[in-house]
């Protein structure tokens, strides 16, 4: 959901000021799934870095170990395309020492934020910064009804390449569920820790290379995974695996655009439906933080059962007790895929 009003950021902006000088909110709890490892000197302060959403929380947390105090602003359990920073959340940003957000237009509010904060000592970090961001939009229904489509020049592997979607700009910042990516964005993130802490870059480049090991490894057992399947389009309830497809070869065809809120037109869910029936779809996949009724709807219609492939926005609170962090949800959709790619 957008901030509704620039009159009611600006509201929030000015209850800010009171806000921080009157302490800061408990944060919400935090995934504890860290290997990297660092000990500051006792008498040494833990940088205050403020993340916007889960991922950035996860990447960063195991770029600064202990060398940082890391804190999510959109609290578990929480689609954050709902979210909407509170005078508390942008007293606590005007505090930190780092702000890390994934940008290309995932964060509506991170321009009148930024905008708004008075520090000089923030480092801000966009985590996408020099990645190629994919034009996003609602999705036409050509390109995904049929083989006779792509004949007069659709490519189904960049459905949504069209138009735009104002929750994000007209961008699709859907970019940390490519592992490669992924890696990007962590050295972003390294790079500006890295200028908070100079005193300590080495070890923030140290736990970097150690967590990039792990998304390297990622990425070469999904390439695995995918290499030899039975087919190679799969139906997702919004689009936000773009640079996942593009990265494997594979044929995002999404029902509704790029914001989970976004509710398919009946044009749009009559051409899925039609491609699913064509192609003899056997799985509709749905995702973790809001309703499947969509999935669920066209899975009746076509004969075919519902899974999940987690967007991975957010940990939902049960996630979080059961130590599930990005890599692991990673591997899960991996081996859900795999298993629909081969139906």
């Amino acid at each position: 959901m957008k901030l509704a009003k620039n009159s009611a950021l600006a509201l929030i902006f000015t209850m800010a000021l009171v806000v921080s000088g009157c302490g800061q909110k408990a944060p919400a709890a935090e995934p504890a799934q860290s290997t990297a490892t660092s000990t500051p000197a006792a008498t040494e302060q833990k940088l205050d870095v403020q993340v916007s959403f889960y991922p950035m929380y996860e990447f960063t947390k195991n770029v600064a170990g202990d060398l940082a105090d890391v804190h999510t602003l959109v609290p578990a359990g929480m689609e954050p395309h709902d979210w909407e920073p509170t005078p508390q959340d942008i007293a606590s940003i005007e505090k930190a020492d780092v702000l890390v957000y994934n940008g290309a237009g995932m964060e509506s509010w991170i321009d009148q934020v930024k905008d708004s904060l008075s520090s000089s000592k923030l480092i801000q970090v966009e985590a996408s910064q020099g990645i190629s961001i994919r034009e996003g939009g609602e999705e036409e229904e050509h390109e995904h009804e049929t083989d006779a489509a792509a004949k007069d020049g659709h490519d189904h592997a960049e459905a949504g390449s069209e138009g735009h979607d104002h929750d994000h700009g007209g961008l699709d910042p859907h970019v940390w569920l490519s592992p490669a990516l992924a890696v990007k964005e962590v050295r972003n993130i390294e790079a500006g820790l890295a200028k908070a802490a100079p005193q300590h870059a080495d070890q923030f480049k140290q736990n970097a290379d150690a967590y990039v090991a792990k998304l390297e490894a990622l990425d070469k057992d999904f390439k695995t995974a995918v290499k030899d399947s039975k087919r190679k389009d799969f139906i997702t309830q919004h689009a936000a695996f773009a640079y996942l497809a593009q990265e494997y070869g594979l044929q995002q065809v999404p029902i509704a655009g790029l914001s989970p809120e976004q509710e398919p037109s009946a044009a749009q869910m009559a051409s899925v439906i039609d491609f699913a029936k064509e192609h003899k779809v056997k799985t509709i996949f749905f995702e973790t933080l809001v309703s499947s009724k969509v999935s669920d709807t066209i899975a009746q219609e076509v004969g075919a059962k519902t899974a999940v492939l987690n967007p991975i926005e957010g940990l939902t609170e049960d996630e979080v007790k059961a130590g599930k962090d990005y890599i692991s949800v990673m591997r899960e959709n991996m081996e859900a895929l795999k298993l629909a790619l081969n139906e």
